[in-house]
C-alpha cells in the first residue's frame, strides 16, 4: 500500500524489512511477554528522513530554549539591576537571585544565610531605570561624577559583594531588616529628586560601560533621499556640508547613500546620469568619510513629500503589459517594483529585468571606478525587492494593508502563473497550478483564514508544494541577480537586505512570513535556504532590526526578539558577514541600547557581532542634530558601537 511521505513523494511500506537487532533491557523483558512485533516504516529512506526531522526539531527546541534564557538574562540586567557578567550563565543568575533574597553565595558555590545581619544600616535595593533621563545626562556626567553623591544623603556600599553593587545605604536608620522603597520613604521625597536623577544617570552610564572593550562596529549614517532631484542634481550643497560636518564630529565611519534607478535611467534605456551622485560623493570624500551605496531598483514614496517612481520608459511598458508588475489574487498591480517573473523575459525593450539591473550595476562600477580604487566605497547593497529588501510586496499600504495584517501572496501575473503551472505539471499534480483560495486578505489574521489557521491547508500536500514553490521563486531571483552583481563588483563586499517580518511569528503558520516569501512555519527553517545562496556568492546579510516594540498590537503573536535571534544565528551558522539597520528612525536611548545589544549580543559564546551598522535617523536630520538631546544620544550610540571608548566622559 502506498502513502505520501512528508514531501509528497510516494513511498512503499512493503519494502524488505531490515534485520532486527537483539532486544536488551526492558525491550527484552517485553519480548518475554509477547513475541509478536510490528515493523513500521523500516525502509532505510524512511528511517533516515525521520532521524533528520527529529534532529531539526531538536535543534529548534534548543534554539527556543536559548532564546528564552537570553531574554531572561537581558531582563534581569536591564530591569532588575543585577550585576551579571557579560557571559552570564544560569549559575550567575541563581547566585544573583540568592543574594537578592539575603543569602550569602561564595565563589565555590557554597550558599548559606547568616544568622544575624552584619550591619545596623538599612540596605535599599537600587531602582531600575524605567524612563529617559535629561537630555544632556550622558554628555554632562562622567562615571565618577555620577556616583559622587552627597555623603549626608546616601552613599554607595563599597562592600566587595556583587549584591552590594546595586544597593544604596542610608545612614542613621536603626533597622536591621531590608526594606523596599515606599511612597512615604524619604528617598522618594521632593527634596531628593536631584539625587534620584543622579542615580538614574549613573545607571545609564553603566549601560554604556557594558560595551567597553567590545568589538569595533563601524557606523554609517544614512543620508536623506531628497538630496538628489529627479534630474540627478544635488539640491543644497551647503546643507549637505553642514550635515556631514556634524556627522564627522560624532566620529561616524561614513555615510550610506541610496542611488535610485528611477533617477539614474530616467531619460531612456541605456541613458544613465550620475552627475548629482558624483558631486555628492566628492563632498563626502572631502570630509574623509567612507561611503556605502545602495542600488535601489524600486520606487520611493515616503512620508516626506518625496516621490521617486520607476523610470518613465518602464512605466510606459507597464501600461501595455501590466504583467511586468507583481499582482495579487484580485488582479491588482503593484508598481513599486518589477515582478520576478520577468527576470528572464525580454519584455523591457529587448532586455530581461536581470539584464537591465546588471547594466545599471555595470554603469555605476565604471562611472565611479576612481572611488572604488581609492577605497572610498566600502560596500554595495543590491536592492532585490520592495524597500530594497528581499521579499514579496505582500504588505503594501497602497493595497490597503495595515499592521498587523498577514498580507497576500503576489504571484498572479501571467509569468509567475506560467511557472507555477509548469512546476505542478512536473510534480504530476496539474490541478495544483493555482494559488490558494482560502488565505484571507491583506488585513486578515491567521485564524480568520482556512489556509493559515492552526492545522490549516498550509500544512497539506498542496500547501507545502505551493509554499515551497513560492519561496523558491524568491531564492531563484536572489541567485540570478547576485550572480550578475558579483561580476559587476569584483572584490567589493555586496550585501542584501533581509526584512524583519516579526508579527504572527508566534503563530503556528507564521503567516506574514509566508506571504513575504519566507517558508518559516513551526519546525521549518525558512532562512537557511536563502542564506546558502548568499553564501554561494559570498554576499553578506544586512538585517533590518526591529529595535522597538512600542505601539504594537497583538503582542501575544508578534516576537521581534525571537525572529531576530533566528535570522542572525542562521546567518552566522552559515558563515555569512552580518550587518544591521534600524527599521524605525529614532534617537530614543532605550531603543538605541536594544540595537547595541543586537549588534553585539553579550550572551553569545561565539562572540558574533555585526560587521557594520547603518543608522537611519529621523529626517530631516540637520535640525535634529543641532539639539543637545539628539546629538548626545547619537554620540553615545556611536561610542558604544566603537567598543565603548570614552563612554560616559565629556567630548
Amino acid at each position: 500500500m502506498n502513502s505520501d511521505n512528508h514531501d509528497g513523494s510516494p513511498h512503499n511500506h512493503h519494502s524488505q524489512p531490515q534485520q532486527q537487532r537483539r532486544p536488551r533491557g526492558f525491550a527484552a523483558a517485553a519480548m518475554g511477554i509477547s513475541t509478536i512485533t510490528t515493523t513500521i516504516n523500516t525502509s532505510p529512506r524512511g528511517g533516515r528522513n525521520e532521524r533528520e526531522k527529529e534532529k531539526e526539531r531538536t535543534k529548534l527546541r534548543e534554539r527556543h530554549r536559548r532564546a528564552i534564557t537570553s531574554r531572561m538574562l537581558a531582563g534581569l540586567r536591564q530591569y532588575g539591576n543585577f550585576p551579571l557578567p557579560a557571559r552570564a550563565d544560569m549559575n550567575d543568575v541563581l547566585a544573583a537571585l540568592a543574594r537578592e533574597a539575603g543569602w550569602t553565595v561564595e565563589a565555590d558555590g557554597t550558599t548559606f544565610r547568616q544568622s544575624t545581619p552584619s550591619s545596623k544600616l538599612g540596605v535599599y535595593p537600587g531602582r531600575s531605570v524605567e524612563s529617559p533621563v535629561s537630555s544632556s545626562s550622558l554628555k554632562s556626567y562622567s562615571v565618577k561624577a555620577s556616583l559622587d553623591f552627597p555623603s549626608s544623603v546616601l552613599r554607595i556600599d563599597e562592600s566587595p559583594s556583587p549584591a552590594s553593587l546595586d544597593s544604596v545605604v542610608v545612614p542613621g536608620i536603626g533597622t536591621t531588616e531590608c526594606e523596599k522603597y515606599s511612597a512615604s520613604s524619604p528617598i522618594n521625597s521632593h527634596d531628593c529628586l536631584e539625587t534620584d536623577q543622579l542615580i538614574q544617570e549613573g545607571q545609564i552610564v553603566d549601560q554604556g560601560l557594558n560595551f567597553l572593550g567590545t568589538a569595533y562596529v563601524p557606523v554609517y549614517v544614512m543620508l536623506g533621499t531628497g538630496l538628489i532631484n529627479k534630474f540627478c542634481q544635488l539640491i543644497d550643497r551647503d546643507a549637505v556640508r553642514k550635515e556631514l560636518r556634524l556627522l564627522k564630529s560624532l566620529h561616524v565611519d561614513g555615510v550610506f547613500v541610496e542611488c535610485w534607478w528611477g533617477i539614474i535611467e530616467a531619460q531612456g534605456p541605456h541613458k544613465y546620469c550620475w552627475s548629482g551622485y558624483r558631486e555628492l560623493f566628492n563632498i563626502i570624500h572631502e570630509f574623509e568619510l567612507k561611503l556605502q551605496v545602495g542600488l535601489a531598483f524600486h520606487e520611493y514614496g515616503g512620508n516626506d513629500s518625496i516621490s521617486i517612481p520607476l523610470p518613465e520608459w518602464v512605466v510606459e511598458i507597464g501600461k501595455d503589459n501590466k504583467d511586468i508588475f507583481f499582482t495579487d489574487r484580485e488582479g491588482r498591480r503593484n508598481t513599486e517594483c518589477l515582478s520576478w517573473g520577468i527576470d528572464k523575459e525580454r519584455v523591457l525593450k529587448g532586455r530581461t529585468a536581470a539584464e537591465v539591473y546588471f547594466d545599471v550595476m555595470r554603469s555605476f562600477r565604471t562611472e565611479f571606478d576612481d572611488m572604488f580604487v581609492e577605497g572610498l566605497v566600502t560596500g554595495v547593497e543590491i536592492g532585490l525587492g520592495v524597500n530594497g529588501e528581499l521579499k514579496y510586496p505582500s504588505f503594501s499600504e497602497k493595497m490597503g494593508w495595515r499592521y498587523p495584517g498577514i498580507g497576500e501572496f503576489q504571484c498572479y501575473d501571467k509569468y509567475m502563473q506560467q511557472n507555477l503551472v509548469k512546476a505542478s505539471s512536473l510534480r504530476g499534480q496539474t490541478f495544483w497550478g493555482r494559488g490558494p483560495e482560502n488565505c484571507g486578505d491583506y488585513n486578515s489574521s491567521p485564524q480568520e483564514s482556512g489556509f493559515f489557521c492552526e492545522h490549516g491547508d498550509y500544512g497539506s500536500h498542496y500547501g507545502r508544494f505551493f509554499l515551497q514553490w513560492y519561496s523558491q521563486f524568491l531564492i531563484d531571483h536572489a541567485n540570478i541577480i547576485l550572480s550578475l552583481a558579483t561580476l559587476a563588483f569584483e572584490e567589493i563586499q555586496i550585501f542584501v537586505k533581509i526584512p524583519a517580518v516579526y508579527w504572527w511569528y508566534r503563530s503556528k503558520s507564521h503567516a506574514a512570513e509566508l506571504t513575504a516569501g519566507y517558508y518559516n512555519p513551526d519546525n521549518h527553517d525558512g532562512y537557511s535556504r536563502v542564506f546558502k545562496v548568499l553564501k554561494k556568492h559570498s554576499v553578506g546579510v544586512k538585517f533590518v532590526c526591529p529595535g522597538s516594540n512600542l505601539n504594537l498590537s497583538s503582542k501575544e503573536n508578534h516576537d521581534p526578539e525571537g525572529l531576530t535571534w533566528q535570522v542572525l544565528n542562521s546567518a552566522w551558522e552559515e558563515g555569512l558577514c552580518v550587518a544591521g539597520e534600524n527599521a524605525f528612525p529614532c534617537f530614543d536611548r532605550e531603543v538605541l541600547m536594544r540595537l547595541l545589544e543586537t549588534a553585539k549580543p553579550s550572551n553569545d559564546p561565539d562572540h558574533h557581532h555585526f560587521v557594520f551598522f547603518n543608522y537611519k535617523p529621523p529626517f530631516p536630520i540637520l535640525p535634529l542634530l543641532d539639539t543637545t538631546l539628539c546629538f548626545s544620544e547619537l554620540d553615545q550610540f556611536v561610542r558604544c558601537m566603537h567598543g565603548g571608548e570614552n563612554v560616559g566622559t565629556e567630548m
